[in-house]
């Protein structure tokens, strides 16, 4: 079952002299339905790891609502919230948790959201930043049926119908298979680069004039794409509102007119080109 059925997976209340602790990144209580990381402390907890100082420093310290001198707190790096009747809905691991542009993301939603697409049969998200500066979301993805492969618009047209478009993919990469580690676990460091095939493509048609090509030379400098038709979409491949701003600025330098409210409002680059040199006529 899942959260959208009313289920929840929890790991309870705490055990007399135990106490369990959802804390944000400034160590401090959340509320009610907060998403939070959780600290245990009590009776239970133990004075460190043998022989290990630095991993006792990082995850055992002091209890600051303890009434008891010196009481520590264990940092499990596991991610909860509390539910309504007290009990604490496990999340998932901090370890998959990432921020991007300021919005802090959990992986494994997307993955799950992505996983109950009718045509996928295993996925998995990432943060990568293979371009320097510019992280973003790269989905991974295995199918039922090599003869119901998805189309990516519809892969990312089922999580924008789910999550904030913040939380969407920019990029979808089919696999054979997920790579697994000798333990059977993920190998993210084996998940390849996307290229341009794990890109929305509304089918190329090479750019016309002068202001199309010169701004589709700009985005593919920024987007660090290969090349862009003048029916792509600039937010499919990659943009976003700080690379936008980016765009306004190369567009002056090369003596353009620039409206990041056009860009919105005409996001393909025959559009927003036309609009670009409608611009430039009135003025």
């Amino acid at each position: 079952m899942d959260r959208e059925d009313g289920f929840a997976p929890h790991i309870g209340k705490p055990v007399g002299n135990t106490q369990f602790y959802l804390l944000d990144e400034q160590q401090q209580p959340v509320p009610l339905g907060v998403p939070g990381e959780i600290y245990i402390g009590g009776a239970g907890v133990a004075r460190g790891y043998l022989n290990r100082d630095d991993l006792t420093a990082e995850r055992f310290l002091q209890d600051p609502f303890a009434t008891t001198p010196n009481a520590r707190m264990y940092r499990t790096g596991d991610l909860g919230r509390y539910l309504p009747d007290g009990n604490i809905e496990y999340l998932g691991r901090n370890d998959d948790q990432v921020k991007i542009r300021g919005f802090r993301i959990e992986l494994g939603e997307i993955d799950a959201r992505l996983a109950k697409h009718p045509a996928v049969h295993e996925a998995v998200v990432t943060a990568r930043e293979d371009i320097p500066g510019d992280k973003r979301l790269v989905a991974y993805y295995t199918v039922r049926s090599m003869d119901a492969e998805p189309a990516i618009d519809s892969l990312r047209g089922w999580l924008l119908g789910q999550l904030p478009a913040y939380m969407v993919p920019v990029a979808y990469v089919r696999l054979d298979a997920l790579p697994l580690t000798p333990n059977g676990k993920l190998d993210r460091k084996a998940l390849p680069a996307p290229d341009g095939g794990a890109l929305i493509s509304r089918g190329f048609e090479a750019p016309q004039g002068e202001t199309e090509t010169l701004i589709a030379e700009i985005w593919q400098t920024l987007l660090g794409i290969a090349q862009v038709g003048r029916h792509d979409h600039f937010f499919e491949l990659g943009g976003h509102s700080l690379l936008a701003v980016s765009l306004m600025e190369r567009m002056r330098q090369e003596g353009l007119e620039a409206d990041v409210r056009a860009l919105f409002e005409h996001p393909t680059l025959s559009e927003y080109a036309a609009t670009t040199e409608r611009m430039e006529i009135v003025l």
